[in-house]
C-alpha cells in the first residue's frame, strides 16, 4: 500500500519533467548564452608572464586594445593550439667546420644562413654562413645550444663556411611588454600572436585577450550606436499605434462572431485568413500596394487625384514607410488577438448574459458591464502576446524599408550579428528586447486584472 502511494505521489513529476527538461534546454540554457555574450567579454584582458612560457606564473594582465611599449623579444616554441601565430623566426640546426678545424653543430638563426640545397618536399639541405655587413660588425657567427638567443654559444662559424642542415625549428616570438601610459606597471611577456607591433617594433598594442571579464562594454556601444535611439523610437512608435488598433478591431470582429448573427461562421474564415501568411509575406504584399506602380496610386490615379506615382516608400516618407509597417502588422495579426478574444467569449455563460437582458441591459450595456470584464484575462494574454510580437518586428520593416529607412530594435539586432559580426552587441540589443517584453508584460499584469485577481487593500 504504501509502494503505490509513493508511485501516485511520484506521477506528477514524472508528468512534468519533460516540460522541465524542454524549457532548460530551448529556453533557459539559451537566455543564460545571451545574458552572458552581453555583459561577458571573452577576450577582455591578455595575461602577461615573468617568462616567455606558458609555465610561467602571471605578472598582471592587460586590457584589450592598450597601448603597447616593447621592451625585449624573445623566441620560444610555438603554442600548440591550431592558430597561426602573427610573428614567428625560424632556426635551423647546423653543422660545420670552425676556423681552428673543430665540429661545430648546433643552432643558428634563419637569417644567418642562405639555403643553398632543399630535397623535394623544400627541406632546407646544406646552404653557407651570410656575411656580415660592416666594417665593424664581427665576421662570425654564434652557433647557440638551443634555437634561442639567450641560450648558451657552442661554437662559431666564419662566413660563406658550408654547413649541412639537419632540422628545422619555428618559434614564435614573445615580446617583453608594459603599458604605454602607464611607465610604472609591471613589465611582462606575451605571444606576438595577442598583440599587434607597429613598424619601428617599440609601440604596439594589445590586439586580443585570452582572459575574460564582466563588462557593460557591449551595453555602451548599443546606446552610442547611431541606429539605437532611431530604433528604440520606432519600435516604441509602432507598438503605440499598432497595439491599440489592434485591441480595438480584434474586440469588434469577436463581438461580431460572437453575436452568432447569420454568416458569422464566414466571417471567422474570413477574420482568420491572415494567420496563414507569413510576416515576409504580408510586407511584400503591402510593398506590391505602397510600391510606385502599385495598387494604391493606380487607384489615386484612377481617380484623377494624383497627376504622376507618388513615391510612398521613400527616405523622405518616413511617415508612410511606418504607416504602411502598422497597416500590414494590423491585417496580419490582429487575427491572432481575434482568436484569443473569441476564446474568452466563448467561456462566458449564456445564462449571465441572458440575465442581463432580461433585466433589460441593452447590448452595449452588457458588453461594457459583462464582457469587458469577464473578458480581462483573455485581453491581458492578448495584449502581452501582442506586445512581445511587436517588439520583434522585423521581416516586414526590411520589406518595406530595406531596413536602412526606418529600423527597428529587431533588425539592429540582426545587423549586429550577421552584417557587423558582432555578437556581443548583438545580444545587448536582444537583451533590450526581452527586457521591454518583461516590463511591459509586469505592466499588463498588475493593471489588466480581473476583480478575483485584485487584493483588497
Amino acid at each position: 500500500m504504501k509502494v503505490r502511494t509513493w508511485r501516485r505521489r511520484l506521477v506528477p513529476y514524472l508528468l512534468i519533467a519533460p516540460a522541465i527538461v524542454y524549457l532548460a534546454m530551448f529556453f533557459a540554457y539559451p537566455m543564460y548564452q545571451g545574458l552572458v555574450l552581453a555583459i561577458y567579454d571573452d577576450d577582455a584582458v591578455l595575461p602577461v608572464r615573468s617568462e616567455p612560457t606558458l609555465d610561467a606564473s602571471e605578472v598582471s594582465k592587460i586590457p584589450q586594445g592598450t597601448a603597447l611599449r616593447i621592451l625585449d623579444r624573445r623566441s620560444q616554441a610555438m603554442i600548440e593550439d591550431g592558430e597561426a601565430a602573427l610573428l614567428t623566426e625560424q632556426w635551423f640546426r647546423v653543422s660545420g667546420s670552425a676556423a681552428v678545424g673543430t665540429s661545430v653543430n648546433g643552432w643558428v638563426p634563419e637569417a644567418r644562413i642562405r639555403v643553398r640545397e632543399s630535397d623535394a618536399a623544400g627541406n632546407p639541405l646544406t646552404g653557407t654562413v651570410r656575411p656580415k655587413l660592416g666594417q665593424s660588425a664581427d665576421p662570425l657567427t654564434d652557433v647557440h645550444a638551443e634555437p634561442d638567443e639567450s641560450s648558451s654559444v657552442v661554437g662559431r662559424l666564419e662566413q660563406r663556411v658550408s654547413v649541412s642542415i639537419a632540422e628545422v625549428a619555428v618559434l614564435e616570438v614573445w615580446f617583453l611588454v608594459q603599458p604605454a601610459e602607464d611607465p610604472d606597471e609591471i613589465a611582462g611577456w606575451a605571444p606576438s600572436r595577442y598583440l599587434q607591433v607597429f613598424e619601428d617594433g617599440e609601440r604596439g598594442r594589445v590586439h586580443r585577450g585570452t582572459a575574460g571579464e564582466f563588462t557593460s562594454a557591449f551595453i555602451e556601444r548599443m546606446i552610442d550606436d547611431r541606429f539605437f535611439e532611431p530604433a528604440l523610437r520606432n519600435t516604441l512608435l509602432i507598438m503605440a499605434m499598432l497595439i491599440p488598433l489592434q485591441l480595438v478591431l480584434a474586440l469588434a470582429m469577436a463581438l461580431v462572431i460572437h453575436a452568432r448573427i447569420r454568416f458569422s461562421s464566414g466571417f471567422l474564415y474570413v477574420f482568420a485568413l491572415p494567420i496563414g501568411m507569413s510576416d515576409l509575406a504580408a510586407g511584400i504584399l503591402f510593398f506590391s500596394i505602397f510600391t510606385g506602380n502599385g495598387l494604391l496610386n493606380s487607384i489615386l490615379d484612377g481617380l484623377g487625384l494624383i497627376d504622376g506615382p507618388f513615391a510612398f516608400l521613400t527616405a523622405e516618407t518616413t511617415g508612410w514607410i511606418l504607416f504602411a509597417i502598422v497597416l500590414a502588422e494590423l491585417w496580419r495579426a490582429t487575427s491572432i488577438v481575434m482568436v484569443i478574444l473569441v476564446a474568452g467569449l466563448q467561456a462566458i455563460p449564456d445564462e449571465t448574459l441572458e440575465a442581463a437582458e432580461l433585466f433589460g441591459a441593452s447590448y452595449w450595456q452588457r458588453v461594457r458591464h459583462i464582457m469587458l470584464p469577464l473578458l480581462k484575462p483573455s485581453i491581458q494574454v492578448a495584449l502581452i502576446l501582442r506586445t512581445i510580437l511587436a517588439l520583434q518586428v522585423f521581416a516586414v520593416v526590411i520589406a518595406l524599408s530595406g531596413g536602412d529607412v526606418v529600423t527597428v530594435l529587431a533588425h539592429e539586432s540582426f545587423r549586429q550579428y550577421f552584417e557587423l559580426r558582432n555578437d556581443n552587441v548583438a545580444s545587448a540589443y536582444a537583451l533590450f528586447i526581452l527586457l521591454l517584453s518583461i516590463t511591459s508584460a509586469v505592466f499588463y499584469l498588475r493593471s489588466v486584472r480581473s476583480e478575483s485577481e485584485v487584493r483588497p487593500t
